[in-house]
């Protein structure tokens, strides 16, 4: 077997990514529920990504307050707390597999290969994570939100196969190309490989530091079996 284990991407890969149009659309709502200005709670959002995906700001409603601290405005608790609630609920709503993809997670485990996932993500993600569908078809999970790095850092691939008991060079990486994650990949020795569903090709789909990929590359999740062949 030249591969022992899988290593999944999430959002682009999994799952479809955030649609920047509704995204801002949740944003809009969760501003409305604090009375705070749209604009400046957008921005401030926005630059607070880094922070959120780190996990140095580590809970949804941490996030809020420091929006709101910067913003010089107190909203009341229930305010808050329906705006986390919005968050949440956009959350469970973009973690909805792939048509194919617990099939293919399915057929990767009763073949015997190792599953992992490395997700660049904020706290919403792994709060939200043991209700999905996926929450049994993996091995290992690792969100940069609970480690405070995120990809292409090597360490956090590395801690994935740590945790997998595989050597890097034993994983097929797959993801779409988001955080310079595949070039982070081959870096530490695994064999990365671009997924790009049609449907998304689309300045609509947010993709954050997108990457140019000159190698291996699939269209659909059940293209990476034949690659397992």
């Amino acid at each position: 077997m030249k591969y022992r284990a899988v290593i999944f991407d999430l959002f682009g890969t999994l799952v479809d990514n955030f649609s920047r149009r509704e995204y801002e659309s949740v944003l809009v709502e969760m501003a409305s529920a604090l009375g705070v200005p749209r604009d400046g709670f957008i921005r401030l959002w926005f630059d607070t990504d880094e922070r959120r995906t780190l996990g140095i700001i580590s809970s949804p409603d941490g996030s809020i307050e420091h929006v709101c601290r910067e913003l010089r405005l107190s909203p009341e608790e229930p305010q808050r707390k329906q705006a986390a609630r919005l968050r949440s609920d956009y959350t469970r709503r973009a973690i909805v597999p792939r048509p194919d993809a617990v099939e293919v997670l399915s057929h990767l485990k009763s073949a015997g290969y190792r599953t992992g996932l490395i997700s660049d993500c904020s706290s919403e993600t792994p709060i939200v994570w043991k209700d999905t569908a996926f929450a049994s078809l993996f091995d290992v999970t690792v969100f940069s939100s609970s480690v405070g790095m995120k990809k292409p850092d090597p360490r956090i691939y590395l801690l994935a196969t740590e945790q997998l008991a595989v050597r890097p060079e034993e994983c097929l990486y797959i993801g779409d190309g988001s955080n310079h994650e595949l070039t982070g990949a081959a870096g530490v020795g695994m064999h990365p490989v671009l997924i790009r569903v049609p449907y998304e090709d689309t300045p609509d789909a947010a993709r954050i530091n997108e990457e140019e990929w000159d190698g291996p590359r699939v269209s659909s999740l059940t293209e990476v079996l034949t690659l397992l062949e």
